[in-house]
């Protein structure tokens, strides 16, 4: 029977993605781990391997398309065979799918019959799969559609409608043919107050919008840029936690002459395989320091704080697509040239669009610099579920008082954005007090 091909969740925030590309077309023959699409997600551009073998049947969504849901069918994987002819069921029901958002945003159980019957043709959960990957789905089937070794049938609208109400299909009785749940069943449960899944993630509050349709237009001249969906989804985060983590800010100044010489002797060293930037020291004093007041490396949740184990710090990453950033996991036990040199790397392959979902998702604190810029000082939003970040400015010659006397000192500033529903003034008092000795005392950062 043909397999649909469906549009991944490549990453938790993922809700939709835009089909940057076919690498195949109909016809082609693939085999397990080819590379047949690229995906843009809402942080950046994957790639969709085939874990089948089989030829493309069909491609329904053309390369190009924006705000594709995920889980819908974007093509059709023919097996050995097989021919154009087993596509029919397939086919009628990835268009019923297609069909489904507007669908779905009607309730009316008084829609069309014709239309009825499409939306709620049964479809056996054999026929769409979707691995651990997102990739191209498997023959075997879903565990979470098994209970106790019986499959749970259920028609695709309605298993995507329970899947959002956070409902088990595995609660419901169907009416349909042989047992099987139909749009109408789950549509009963949710109203008798089925039991939720615990682990449903809470959906994204509906008030948050772009708002970019209310632009008056007066009449100046313009170009347009299209927006990615990376910039979509930063755009969306970003105004999120502005609007809902009350955030407060701590500034100090540091003093980095002595961390400039040290790294100046450290660079010039015969043989050395790295280069240290100021960014690195950053990275290693602030993973030290959250390693001591360890309330700044957690998670806000309404249940409790969540304070992570690892220390793993995130760095941002500007690239043409937007923001991201990569993780430098367990930072605190990585020497200086480790973790340069990690950074670098990382920092590439953002730029390039080839980071793992792994590698940049996640991470307890974040780090912003600006420096290189020349931004004496600024203030970042917090990147959530965060509680915290830092935004470091460039070193610059101020004057200074020593011992009692005026002076010329390079100074940084760093100021420490908290969600104070877990960051109190106190603990980013005291993450900066233990930051700021390491910063210009950098031979601590190497014992």
């Amino acid at each position: 029977m043909p397999i649909q091909i469906l549009m991944p969740a490549l990453s938790p925030t993922m809700t939709e993605g835009k089909l940057a590309k076919w690498l195949v077309k109909e016809g082609d023959e693939v085999s397990s781990g080819d590379i047949i699409a690229e995906i843009e997600t809402d942080k950046a551009t994957m790639e969709l391997e085939a874990v089948d073998e089989g030829k493309i049947g069909k491609i329904l969504v053309e390369a190009g398309a924006e705000n594709v849901e995920v889980n819908k069918p974007i093509g059709i994987l023919l097996e050995e065979g097989e021919d154009e002819s087993n596509m029919d069921d397939s086919s009628s029901d990835a268009s019923s799918k297609s069909s489904d958002k507007s669908s779905d945003k009607s309730s009316d159980s008084s829609s069309k019959p014709a239309k009825k019957e499409s939306e709620e043709k049964d479809s056996e959960p054999t026929k769409s799969k979707q691995s651990a990957k997102s990739e191209v789905p498997s023959k075997k089937p879903k565990s979470d559609h098994d209970k106790s070794g019986d499959r749970v049938f259920a028609s695709p609208l309605a298993k995507r409608i329970a899947e959002n109400a956070g409902i088990e299909l595995s609660s419901i009785s169907g009416s349909g043919p042989n047992g099987r749940i139909v749009k109408t069943d789950v549509e009963k449960a949710m109203s008798g107050g089925a039991e939720k899944s615990s682990a449903k993630a809470p959906a994204a509050p509906t008030s948050i919008s772009s708002a970019a349709g209310d632009v008056p237009d007066y009449g100046q001249s313009y170009t347009t840029k299209e927006n990615s969906s990376v910039r979509k989804i930063i755009a969306k985060r970003l105004l999120q936690s502005k609007q809902s983590v009350p955030h407060f800010y701590l500034t100090i100044e540091c003093i980095i002459d002595d961390l400039l010489a040290l790294r100046k002797d450290l660079n010039g060293r015969d043989g050395a395989d790295y280069k240290l930037s100021v960014n690195d020291f950053v990275i290693k004093a602030s993973a030290m320091a959250m390693s001591k007041v360890p309330m700044v490396n957690g998670t806000w949740t309404d249940e409790a704080i969540r304070l992570y184990d690892n220390v793993d710090v995130s760095v941002a990453v500007a690239t043409d697509g937007g923001l991201i950033t990569p993780i430098i996991r367990n930072a605190d036990q990585k020497g200086l040239s480790t973790l340069s040199n990690e950074m670098k790397e990382l920092a590439a392959r953002a730029r390039d669009n080839k980071l793992k979902p792994e590698e940049f998702q996640g991470g307890g604190f974040s780090i912003s610099n600006l420096g290189m810029y020349g931004i004496k000082e600024f203030s970042a939003i917090i990147n959530p579920p965060q509680s915290a970040i830092l935004a470091v400015g460039a070193g610059e010659q101020r004057p200074v008082v020593k011992d009692g006397a005026l002076a010329v000192a390079t100074v940084m500033s760093c100021t420490l954005s908290c969600d104070h529903r877990i960051v109190d003034g106190a603990v980013g008092a005291e993450f900066l007090a233990a930051f700021k000795p390491l910063i210009e005392d950098p031979l601590k950062l190497l014992l």
